[in-house]
């Protein structure tokens, strides 16, 4: 279920470059806000989706807050990315083993 929620929450475009601009560092949502083609509080509200999903956690830094991209969260979603890609190396794996026995030796 977390995984849904943070693949629903990754789906929008504009979610997705503010959880590109958090890759770079911890940042408040004035920050996040600049050059994107979206008002500060359309940031702050694609901030909130994206805490609930688990992939942001933010604190309060004087008068503001500041977001940054939560390594749990994070990390749930590349654990569950990692299995398919341990199958498919364990398949290509099989796969060269079976050809190199199937070759004639010279």
């Amino acid at each position: 279920m977390a995984n849904t929620n943070a693949f629903a929450a990754l789906a929008d475009p504009t979610r997705r470059a503010v959880f590109e601009r958090l890759a770079q560092g911890p940042r408040a949502v004035g920050d996040l806000a600049q050059d994107l083609p979206v008002s500060r509080p359309a940031v702050s509200q694609h901030l909130k989706v994206l805490k609930e999903a688990g992939l942001v956690s933010d604190r309060a830094e004087g008068a503001r807050r500041v977001y940054q991209i939560d390594p749990q969260g994070l990390g749930q979603l590349r654990a569950w990315l990692d299995r398919f890609w341990d199958q498919a190396l364990a398949a290509f794996q099989a796969e060269v083993e079976r050809n190199e026995d199937e070759e004639p030796k010279t």
